[in-house]
């Protein structure tokens, strides 16, 4: 059925064909004809009616009946009356022919007309007669002749419509079912099949194309086989375990490396399922590799433990690269199976490096980070509370700078053990990094546990420690915080364990201190001014005020001590000290330093233009960490750019550079000196070993602190007699050692005199001037030229 459906085809176009464009036209034909034989018929019927209705008058008159059944039959007889009937009007004659009407519905129409006869009174109605007309069929009202031409038209068309069909077999059918067959052949056989027709056609040229098509896929079915075996040798000899999947994770092929590597036979896994030979905790994972990659095509990665065929278990790396399946195409996929078992090792050895810290073996703070998570989990499932111990070594820095790293990477390994043994064997301890540690304590009560712990740990670290031989004490500031009382998050635990440390720091070192909400106050207000500082810095908020120091002998100004000050637009001067202690700690302090610096210099070189001022010293304060091995050189060159020399600089230094016993802090004073600056101690007698400083480094002036200063006019005699005694006993022992001495904090006539009486040179304080700014203090100056009595001192201030 199949082979003739092209025939079928044809057939039903040629008949469709005559049915919409011939039998149309023929029909009209049909119907235009029988209506013009319809009215010929009819004209005629009419004529022999109208003639032969006249002709009865007579007979009907006369009663002829003879003559009107002759007239009567010869009506009847034309084809197209069906029935006739005469009635005279007496009802003497009634004929019909035939005798028995037909049924009216077989009657085309029914005529019936009235007979006269014209007599001598005119005329008459002699009676009726009444005529039935034949129905007739389409073709009964043709003629022989016409029947004759539609016969020829019929077998016309009928020949037309062979000669078509033999031409289409001949011509289509046959060389379409050669093609058939070849192509048939092709499928069963596997061959390619030529179709043998020729023809100048284009059925010849459909032949000659399927020929060469044939020819064509024949020669590339060749170089896919070819190349086909070329993947598969590649396939097979890649020095890599590569096995391929289908959509339900069925093997469908291995390489021979594969299956060399992991001991199994080739027939033993084709087919299998490949999570039969995943070790069953990693399945789930393999299984869901493309939900945890996000995507069905492209590389996924995933890596597992595999089993081999000698029930051993290695790690894999397996890359799969695939193609979603699609109608009509099979999903496609190559994996790469690669044996990363010494990788793997390597990798948790390393994350096991990673985690801790090489010098004393404890966690490191990625470490901490880590457990402290997975800590805060499990205190919240058990209802437990967990403390953070935040530990930081007091002076480290100092053995460091003196001792050496060695030595401080001994100290350090010796506080973590010591550390360690006061510590359960679950608590966690970790080096943070530099001289921090921070400890995890879980309990119902962590709090008391913690201050209970924190107070073992302070008395573990009170025994010396030996190192190189040298004997070393060494405290430890600790600051507590629990979760979840004081933090909600790690990171916030760890942020507020380190505010608790600080602030023990800043209340005396060498204790604990758990963290309160008033800390944060202090956090807050310490960014603050740390922003007060960065903005100041950008905008240039940071000012010099100047602060005379004047001889006690007569009055007259000597130098000045420059002071920083930070003038807010809109909270006006912010506390020095305040600036200063935020300053060092976050690092800004030298870059205030050479601001300052430089704005006090211009300063002094604009006071140096007043006549008398030209000798006058500028006191210049010094943070400890602003002595780098740079200042002598930017120093000098500062001074070179405002015409100043070296010998009006009078660098100040607390007690607390001195005591860093920094190599550093020696070679940069030793070189300002050597440049031609004074050095003054600052706040004398307020630290440790003040006297032993006086002899080790090149001081030249000391300051005596403004509070031995007060305590010489102060109501209690016991306390005014010893402050009396300290300092003349400075005094004395300055001047032995070459140096001048300046009282600092003069604010009463009281305290002047006493201190000249003391034959101290210099003073400065409130009763002589405050702090003031350039403009300011140049116009004050010429209070000082001439002193002429204490009154006169008391109104410059």
């Amino acid at each position: 059925m199949k082979v003739h459906s092209v025939e079928s085809r044809f057939i039903a176009i040629v008949i469709g064909a005559l049915l919409v464009f011939v039998a149309p036209l023929f029909v009209l034909f049909l119907i235009l004809s029988s209506d013009r034989v319809a009215r010929e018929r009819l004209e005629n019927t009419d004529v022999l009616l109208k003639a032969n209705v006249q002709a009865l008058g007579k007979p009907l008159w006369d009663f002829d009946k003879e003559s009107i059944e002759q007239i009567v039959t010869a009506l009847q007889a034309d084809a197209d009356i069906g029935f006739v009937r005469v009635q005279d009007t007496s009802d003497v004659i009634d004929i019909r022919q035939p005798d028995t009407p037909p049924d009216p519905d077989e009657a085309r129409s029914i005529v019936t007309t009235d007979i006269f006869h014209r007599t001598s009174d005119g005329l008459q109605k002699v009676g009726t007669a009444e005529i039935w007309l034949k129905k007739q069929g389409i073709f009964s009202r043709f003629s022989k002749d016409e029947m004759t031409i539609f016969a020829i038209f019929f077998f016309a068309v009928a020949t037309l419509f062979i000669a078509a069909l033999i031409g289409n077999r001949i011509t289509i059918i046959r060389p379409l079912m050669r093609l058939t067959a070849a192509i048939e052949a092709t499928r069963r056989l596997g061959s390619r099949h030529h179709v043998d027709w020729t023809s100048n056609d284009e059925m010849g040229a459909l032949a000659h194309n399927f020929n060469e098509m044939q020819s064509k896929l024949e020669r590339e079915e060749n170089e896919l086989k070819r190349a086909h075996a070329r993947a598969t040798d590649i396939y097979n000899l890649t020095p890599a375990m590569l096995f391929s999947i289908d959509a339900e994770n069925r093997i469908t092929a291995v390489s021979d490396y594969w299956l060399k590597a992991t001991g199994y036979e080739r027939s033993r896994v084709i087919g299998r399922d490949f999570t039969d030979f995943v070790d069953e905790g990693c399945r789930e994972t393999y299984r869901s590799r493309h939900a945890a990659s996000g995507q069905e095509d492209g590389i996924v990665e995933v890596t597992l433990r595999f089993r081999c065929a000698d029930d051993g278990l290695i790690d894999v790396l397996i890359l799969e690269t695939g193609m979603a399946g699609s109608s009509g195409r099979q999903p496609l996929s190559l994996s790469v199976m690669t044996d990363v078992t010494d990788l793997k090792e390597a990798e948790n050895r390393n994350h096991r490096q990673a985690i801790t810290d090489h010098l004393t073996g404890l966690f490191n703070r990625q470490g901490f980070e880590s457990v402290l998570d997975e800590l805060i989990v499990e205190a919240d499932r058990r209802g437990h509370q967990l403390a953070c111990l935040f530990v930081d070594l007091d002076r480290f820095k100092w053995i460091n700078d003196n001792l050496g790293h060695a030595s401080g990477d001994d100290v350090l390994c010796q506080v973590a053990m010591r550390l360690r043994r006061q510590l359960r064997t679950d608590d966690v301890i970790a080096r943070l990094g530099g001289d921090e540690f921070a400890i995890l304590l879980s309990a119902p009560n962590a709090r008391q546990l913690a201050l209970d712990v924190s107070d073992r740990l302070v008395a573990s670290l009170k025994p010396a420690l030996f190192v190189n031989g040298a004997e070393l004490h060494v405290s430890a500031s600790i600051g507590v915080a629990v979760y979840p009382d004081h933090a909600g998050t790690a990171a916030c635990l760890i942020q507020k364990s380190d505010m608790a440390m600080y602030a023990r720091k800043r209340g005396g070192k060498n204790g604990v201190q758990v963290f309160d909400n008033n800390m944060v106050d202090i956090a807050r207000r310490r960014l603050e001014v740390e922003q007060f500082i960065d903005q100041g810095l950008r905008e240039d908020w940071f000012t010099v005020h100047l602060q005379p120091i004047v001889g006690l002998a007569d009055g007259r100004v000597s130098g000045f001590e420059a002071l920083m000050r930070l003038s807010h637009p809109e909270r006006g001067i912010l506390p020095p000290a305040e600036i200063v202690g935020v300053a060092e700690e976050n690092g800004s302090i030298g870059r205030i330093g050479e601001r300052i610096l430089s704005k006090a210099l211009a300063s002094l070189a604009a006071i140096s233009r007043l006549e008398g001022m030209n000798e006058t010293y500028l006191a210049v304060n010094f943070s400890p960490l602003q002595f780098e091995a740079t200042l002598p050189a930017r120093l000098a060159a500062q001074l070179l750019e405002n015409g100043i020399t070296p010998s009006r600089i009078v660098v100040e230094i607390t007690e607390a550079v001195l005591m860093l016993d920094n190599p550093v802090v020696r070679e940069v004073l030793d070189a300002l000196s050597d440049l031609g600056c004074r050095i003054a101690l600052d706040d004398f007698g307020t630290g440790y070993s003040s006297l032993s400083y006086l002899n080790r480094f090149p001081v030249d002036i000391v300051k005596v602190d403004q509070s031995f200063t007060r305590s010489l006019s102060s109501e209690q005699p016991d306390v005014r007699r010893k402050s009396r005694m300290l300092v003349e006993g400075i005094r004395t022992i300055s001047h032995q050692m070459g140096c001048a001495v300046v009282a600092e904090g003069i604010e009463t006539e009281e305290q002047w005199n006493i201190l000249q009486n003391m034959h101290i040179e210099f003073g400065q304080g409130y009763l002589l001037s405050r702090p003031l700014p350039l403009d300011a203090l140049l116009e004050k100056l010429d209070q000082f030229a001439m002193p002429d009595s204490p009154g006169r001192r008391a109104a410059a201030s």
